[in-house]
């Protein structure tokens, strides 16, 4: 049987907000434990919440990048459960009236094409605490700093078909709120992370089949991992005559494998009803306006700005355009060097080799973008070659010079342009060198243009590297063919 795999996302993203959703603690990471949570955040008799207008503002900004429905009016409810990290034994939450309506975020599939992928809404609510399992010997230690947190959650439509597009469509979300500034979208800290909803049903048929939820799952990677495991595991059991059962699972990367964790709870089974301490979120049309105005450029916008006024292929616009830090970093790598093409070919070829060999992430290059922009300018002027401008690089990635120029300097890079100097070589090469010169002299002249190598690399080596490529092709071809 042909079975087709139906795949929806909760993604969680941590709101950049300086302070919680609803208490003036601090949200700032790897604090000790239980130092940043306030009586609020503890749920302690007598505290009333007082909603952060800033994770308000975030969440908005976020619904108008997805060009989603802003409802005039939302709502902040109680999601009641009782579990250690959750102190009030109830979650702030947003049940029925969430602040982003429905919208649509656009992925690009690995031959290049692009699908829009619809989202149901998005909605604010508190993060609960951590449960500490690993130093606690046969105990669970309670950590409650990210208690109160803000999170804007983002629930897709079933709308993926794989793994691969699960994987663009969180990366979407992902470069969506960088670009905003609303989140740093740090996966390994836990600033986003999504529960997948994962179901297969034989194709054609129009009935979803049963899903199971894989919660909490932290990496772009292990969702694609976590997703094979479960579309296998559900066909199986299918196939098998059994029936999928309609559960929360665990994805567990060193098994390779989801286990399940608990029955899948319906949202009557958390007792929903309208929070009695916050009053309804009313947003005017002035507020949502200025919100709008003041949208940095997007993903998509950036990416067609690069292709149609850069004039870079649409693969290149893809890769540079990704993250705001990849492509803030390009621009004023092509400021400096005033060249698009080769300012998109060097960071993508030289430093993006060096950052993959060091696992360093671009944020964190030892070369600046002004000092590769400065590099790539006195490759385009001529001041150095490439091979000697990859010695400039390697220089500069290892902290041996404060500039281009400076290295340059220092290590007597620069390109001999000189047509006297270089012709003085050539002439020494061919005087050393009677046999190939014969070989040359005697070849078909087809065959010649491989045998002129040999020569280009005498000269080189004579130039320390530092002579004109192209003008020692050809100068050398005028001297070989005057022999013949």
């Amino acid at each position: 049987m042909q079975w087709e795999t139906v795949i929806g996302l909760e993604v969680h993203v941590q709101l950049a907000t300086r302070s919680k959703i609803f208490s003036g603690a601090s949200t700032a990471f790897g604090a000790e434990p239980n130092t940043q949570a306030c009586a609020v955040d503890l749920g302690l008799p007598g505290v009333l919440p007082v909603l952060n207008e800033a994770a308000v503002a975030m969440a908005v900004k976020f619904g108008l990048a997805i060009h989603a429905e802003i409802p005039e009016v939302s709502v902040f409810d109680r999601k009641n459960y009782f579990y250690p990290d959750l102190p009030k034994g109830y979650q702030t939450s947003q049940m029925y009236q969430p602040i982003v309506g429905a919208g649509e975020v656009e992925i690009t599939l690995e031959d290049g094409t692009t699908k829009p992928i619809r989202v149901h809404h998005a909605h604010l609510e508190e993060d609960a605490g951590k449960s500490l399992h690993e130093d606690f010997h046969g105990m669970t230690g309670v950590d409650l700093n990210r208690a109160g947190t803000p999170l804007l959650e983002i629930v897709s439509e079933p709308d993926m078909r794989s793994a691969k597009e699960a994987a663009a469509y969180l990366k979407a979300i992902h470069s969506i709120v960088t670009y905003l500034g609303i989140s740093d979208g740090n996966m390994a800290e836990g600033s986003m992370r999504c529960d997948v909803n994962v179901s297969v049903r034989p194709k054609g048929q129009e009935a979803f089949g049963t899903r199971a939820e894989i919660k909490n799952v932290n990496s772009f990677r292990f969702v694609e991992r976590a997703i094979a495991f479960e579309v296998e595991r559900q066909i199986e059991l299918l196939e098998d005559g059994g029936k999928v059962v309609q559960e929360t699972r665990l994805f567990d990367p060193e098994r390779d494998e989801t286990r399940s964790m608990r029955t899948k709870e319906e949202a009557n089974d958390y007792r929903y009803f309208p929070c009695p301490d916050l009053l309804p979120v009313v947003l005017d049309k002035a507020y949502i306006d200025h919100l709008r105005d003041n949208l940095p450029e997007l993903p998509a916008e950036k990416r067609a700005r690069f292709e149609n006024e850069l004039g870079l292929s649409a693969y290149d616009a893809s890769v540079l355009s990704a993250t705001r830090e990849m492509a803030d970093y390009f621009e004023e790598v092509k400021d400096v060097c005033r060249d698009a093409k080769q300012a998109a070919n060097w960071v993508q070829g030289e430093l993006a080799g060096a950052l993959n060999r060091e696992n360093l992430s671009i944020a964190n290059s030892p070369v600046s973008a002004r000092q590769l922009g400065e590099l790539v300018a006195r490759v385009i002027d001529d001041t150095i070659n490439g091979k000697a401008a990859k010695q400039v690089f390697q220089a500069l990635w290892n902290g041996q010079g404060a500039s281009a120029d400076d290295i340059i300097e220092a290590q007597g890079l620069k390109q001999v342009t000189d047509t006297g100097a270089i012709e003085a070589m050539i002439d020494q090469v061919i005087a050393d060198s009677p046999a190939q010169v014969a070989q040359y002299r005697d070849a078909e002249p087809d065959k010649r243009g491989k045998m002129i190598g040999y020569f280009v690399g005498q000269v080189m080596k004579a130039s320390r590297g530092t002579a004109n490529p192209q003008q020692v092709n050809e100068l050398l071809r005028q001297r070989l063919d005057a022999l013949c």
